[in-house]
């Protein structure tokens, strides 16, 4: 008996040691092949917008931002960071019909300047397939360009794993972008969480505004999500920086995208939020000066919890959200803002859309 026991003693301590040499192993990988972008970085501007389509004051002009999902968060979907139970959340058919959904969307909208989020590049989640590509092909007189938000070889949790991950920040314009830049957002998570997480950032676009020396300044941006809460501050915090030196310094400001937060003048009361879900941040407004507007419009949900597929589910007490929109500056007239309800089918947001007046 006692040689028994001291068998399964030494089996149980190889095993252990056998875990902690694979954790080193696995700890030292992700640490070596961390994403350690520059605070400040240029981007690759992929010209395709004609030449003479140029932006002068006065022009009316269509902005939509969009969370596209990584083509994988249809209405099927639930996600296990979310309290659900998946983790690849479609099949590669599913994938394509999501992506193509979203081009015919944003197609019908017709908008002149597209700010598309969680746009996959090359990840295992969604098959690998190019949604970049797929997105600039169907929009073949638009300048775009790409900022990495999430670029990891692997990701080794949960099982199965999320395993590679390249997505970012797609930014779309029919008028030719001048120039572009990436600039880095404080990330909240600590070593070695830290080298499997996302490195958010702001995807500055700039576009000429002919006869005057502005610029109308595009800000794509998908702000924190699964921190505990000081992350979302401290980028908003940046964020409202760099909009307020932007707008003093005389440009056109429109900043767009998934804030992960509610702004502190929407009247989101129609979607209450449920204990057992994720919560969305609440963004303060005062922090941001006076020459800023912000713009969301809560007619309908632009965003729904993934803690359940929403096929099938009870729509009248599933949990919602709104948390995507726009900040523009006042240079800027607001002629309309409106969230597209997509019900859902292609990706957890809905489309958000506004047309504005360079005045």
């Amino acid at each position: 008996m006692k040689k028994f026991l001291f068998l399964i003693l030494k089996a149980i301590a190889s095993l252990l040691i056998l875990i902690s040499v694979l954790l080193i192993i696995i700890v030292t990988a992700v640490s070596f092949a961390e994403y350690k972008p520059d605070e400040w970085e240029q981007l690759e501007v992929d010209s395709q917008a004609p030449a003479e389509e140029v932006l002068l004051p006065g022009d009316k002009l269509t902005v939509v931002t969009w969370n596209v999902g990584c083509g994988t968060l249809g209405d099927n979907a639930d996600f296990f960071m979310d309290y659900g139970k998946m983790v690849y959340t479609a099949d590669e058919e599913r994938v394509g019909t999501n992506v193509n959904g979203i081009i015919d969307s944003l197609t019908e909208i017709g908008p002149d300047i597209m700010l598309l989020q969680e746009t996959d590049l090359n990840s295992s989640r969604s098959y690998h397939i190019d949604e970049t590509a797929l997105i600039s092909d169907a929009f073949p007189g638009f300048d775009n360009t790409f900022a990495y938000n999430f670029n990891v070889d692997f990701i080794p949790y949960p099982i199965p794993p999320i395993g590679k991950v390249e997505s970012g920040l797609m930014t779309l314009s029919r008028y030719g972008i001048d120039s572009a830049e990436r600039i880095q957002l404080p990330c909240p998570f600590k070593w070695p969480v830290r080298c499997i997480n996302l490195k958010r950032c702001l995807s500055v676009n700039r576009i000429p505004i002919e006869g005057t020396d502005s610029q109308l300044v595009i800000v794509n941006l998908h702000l924190e999500a699964y921190d505990d809460g000081e992350g979302k501050i401290a980028q908003t915090r940046m964020l409202a920086d760099f909009l307020q030196t932007e707008a003093a310094a005389g440009n056109y400001v429109i900043a767009g995208g998934d804030f992960n937060q509610t702004f502190s003048s929407t009247d989101a009361s129609a979607y209450p939020e449920y204990e057992g879900r994720w919560h969305s941040g609440l963004l303060d407004e005062a922090e941001f000066g006076d020459q800023l507007s912000f713009l969301q419009d809560a007619s309908s949900p632009t965003c729904r919890s993934l803690d359940q597929p929403l096929a099938g589910a009870d729509r009248d007490t599933f949990q919602y959200y709104v948390i995507d929109g726009f900040i523009i500056s006042d240079n800027i007239e607001v002629v309309s803002v409106q969230t597209i309800d997509n019900e859902f089918k292609y990706t957890d947001h809905n489309p958000v859309a506004i047309e504005v007046i360079l005045k």
